[in-house]
């Protein structure tokens, strides 16, 4: 017998039971890793992302082979590799007479399907085992969610309760509620001062001409020379201990804010690190416990952060598993725009979306509330396609994996699921930019003015949208108090804004 274990990209999890000292020790076993076009390219990516994934799949495969395992590791360039899974490992299995394929599950539907409709083509039996990463279990998630989505909160709850986080001894909730949102939306004026991220300027030179080489086009800035992102366990664990010691105790208060003056604020910036496994979920989430208990940090803080990760993280994954593939081609609101131009440079005159863009093109990163409350939030209101919100939002983000990020774009962003995720679309005028953030200082158009030369397009677009959506959604009752104030709105008033909007609709291009 010879096994063949494929690891993905995504699956650099060397606490795996596939890595325990019995397994390394295996003969027989060969671990296998391949840098492909076919993942490069069925998206046009970030250049940090091709290169961080694909560092971070050397230096694993590097430290496999240095435990004493078999590794065959397939470069972008190498002459024998023909640029997709299938075709490899048809190869490998008569190369090195393979007998038995074993693989993780792949998190991304795209590429589960693929495996799954190419086993009679393999030829070997094929043992499909899980990722040992995600704190839900998948299929019976997918059970769950294909019948009814819960509503997140009570699906968070659930998990709390089987994995006792933050329970009293009579397993309710410590302080009392399950949820300290409320307690979690202030603005950040630079004080206290947001710690910078560890910056562990890795050279990735070489690695970074050998994609370029390969002719893989990318988006943003590579910062090859000195790539800051945690490529290894070693470096993921030192972001991790960084954040829980700098930045964690004011996560909770400012997780909403934003700000010109600094671009993590005090985010965990670990979400790259967990998604391609570096990290286990479970050890992120102790390691923020252990803050707590020692009364270093406030329970609205540590609740938010749990929330994030035990909840809203394993949420998404369970809507895109048991929707897809019909989530992936939902659109609501028959949205059929395109994205502006300057989603690709960042040349706008709208203040919070140029700094939002510019600094998502140079670092591959934005926080949630950029996402959701500026790019995502413009991209809504102007009824931009879902396709085109999600091929940028999949490309740009380092951490943007498809499992991950559908949901949250299509679903949660653009309510082009019509409400399986969100009750309500998250929409928003310039008021809560102006409220969370110091974008407008300064800024060319006026977040005060409805319509008009100045007027910020987030305005008049805000109140378009939902009038041209009110069939759908002015018995939400989440939106009642938004139609209430629409309906009292002077007739001039309501018709000088909807015709400002229709101005800006017309070139979205110059805004």
């Amino acid at each position: 017998m010879s096994t063949l274990r494929l690891i993905l990209g995504d699956q650099l999890n060397i606490q795996h039971s596939w890595f325990s000292p019995i397994e390394r020790a295996r003969s027989d076993v060969l671990y296998v890793l391949m840098e492909l076009r076919s993942e490069t390219d069925y998206a046009q990516h970030h250049a940090q992302k091709v290169l961080g994934i694909f560092a971070a799949m050397r230096g694993f495969a590097t430290a496999l082979q240095a435990a004493g395992c078999r590794v065959q590791y397939i470069k972008i360039n190498d002459a024998n590799n023909q640029q997709n899974f299938i075709s490899n490992l048809i190869d490998l299995i008569k190369s090195e007479q393979i007998t038995q394929l074993e693989r993780q599950q792949a998190d991304e539907y795209r590429l589960e399907s693929q495996f799954l409709a190419a086993e009679a083509q393999l030829g070997v039996p094929v043992i499909v085992v899980d990722s040992e990463h995600f704190l839900a279990d998948r299929v019976a998630i997918s059970t769950q969610f294909s019948q009814k989505i819960p509503r997140m909160e009570f699906f968070y709850r659930a998990l709390r309760k089987q994995y006792q986080i933050l329970l009293d001894a009579e397993g309710q909730p410590i302080g009392g509620q399950w949820n300290f949102d409320q307690d979690n939306r202030k603005r950040w004026n630079g004080q206290p001062v947001a710690p910078a991220w560890p910056n562990y300027a890795t050279d990735l030179s070489e690695l970074w001409q050998e994609i370029s080489a390969a002719g893989v086009k990318t988006i943003g800035q590579p910062q090859a020379s000195t790539f800051p992102w945690p490529v290894t366990r070693s470096q993921a664990k030192h972001a991790l201990a960084t954040f829980i010691q700098n930045a964690l105790p004011h996560f909770g208060a400012y997780q909403d804010a934003m700000s010109t003056a600094s671009t993590t604020l005090f985010h965990a910036g670990l979400s790259f690190a967990l998604n391609i496994k570096l990290l286990h979920p479970l050890e992120v989430i102790q390691a923020a416990l252990l803050e707590y208990e020692a009364e270093r940090v406030s329970l609205s803080t540590i609740e938010g952060f749990v929330r994030q990760i035990l909840g809203w993280r394993e949420f998404v994954r369970g809507v895109y598993w048991a929707r897809m593939p019909q989530y992936g081609q939902l659109n609501a609101l028959n949205h059929q725009g395109k994205l502006p131009s300057w989603y690709w440079d960042g040349s706008t005159k709208m203040n919070c979306a140029q700094h939002a863009i510019t600094q998502s093109l140079e670092t591959g990163y934005a926080h949630h509330i950029q996402r959701l409350m500026v790019t995502g939030n413009f991209a809504l209101l102007a009824g931009i396609a879902p396709d085109e919100v999600d091929a940028w939002y999949l490309g740009i983000y380092v951490d943007a994996f498809e499992w991950v990020e559908m949901p949250n774009t299509r679903g949660m962003s653009q309510y082009a699921d019509g409400g399986l995720l969100g009750s309500k679309p998250y929409s928003g005028s310039a008021s809560y930019i102006n409220k969370m953030s110091d974008y407008c200082k300064g800024c060319h158009y006026d977040a005060k003015q409805r319509h008009g030369e100045k007027a910020c397009p987030f305005n008049s677009l805000y109140w378009h949208f939902h009038h041209r959506h009110a069939a759908r959604l002015e018995k939400n009752p989440r939106l009642g108090m938004t139609y209430q104030t629409w309906k009292k709105m002077d007739g001039a008033e309501r018709e000088a804004t909807l015709a400002q909007a229709e101005l800006y609709l017309g070139q979205l291009d110059h805004l």
